[in-house]
């Protein structure tokens, strides 16, 4: 990624965006865990904070806050890497889930539209995140944008 802004202005922000959606996924995966307790592991769902969940969507969400919560708090390019496979794989699973919406026996993760819209969201604020969030030694990172191309502000 040769592209990606190194020592953004604006770092510690989208770290605390990242810190947030991460916090977001454990909310939803402890209240979507207590809320389907005595429901199936997989298949349609009851809801949780306006979106479908079942116990194995609940678990997941727990589990994928959980890796960005850590990944963000140890930070050093690792949130970086996490957030950005993270960001890719919710995309992925959302699109999947858009397909198999309206059907019972292979939407595993009782998904609801309003599900896939938050999931598509996560998945693009993490995206974000990883595309801004890269550090590196002052002596790597090079000049800023505006002092290559020869302007002061």
């Amino acid at each position: 990624m040769a592209h990606t802004p190194v020592n953004h202005p604006l770092r510690p922000i989208y770290r605390i965006v990242g810190f947030i959606t991460g916090a977001y996924l454990v909310a939803f995966g402890i209240i979507g865990f207590i809320t389907t307790s005595g429901e199936d592991f997989t298949g349609p769902g009851v809801r949780a904070l306006g979106q479908g969940s079942n116990m194995a969507w609940s678990i997941v969400s727990l589990a994928l806050g959980a890796i960005v919560l850590l990944g963000t708090a140890v930070g050093r390019n690792i949130d970086v890497a996490i957030d950005q496979y993270l960001g890719w794989g919710l995309l992925v699973l959302g699109s999947y889930e858009l397909c198999v919406l309206r059907t019972d026996d292979v939407n595993f993760f009782g998904f609801t539209m309003s599900t896939v819209i938050v999931t598509y969201i996560v998945g693009l604020l993490l995206i974000t995140v990883s595309l801004y969030s890269k550090s590196a030694p002052k002596s790597q990172a090079g000049a800023p944008r505006q002092v290559r191309e020869g302007r002061t502000a």
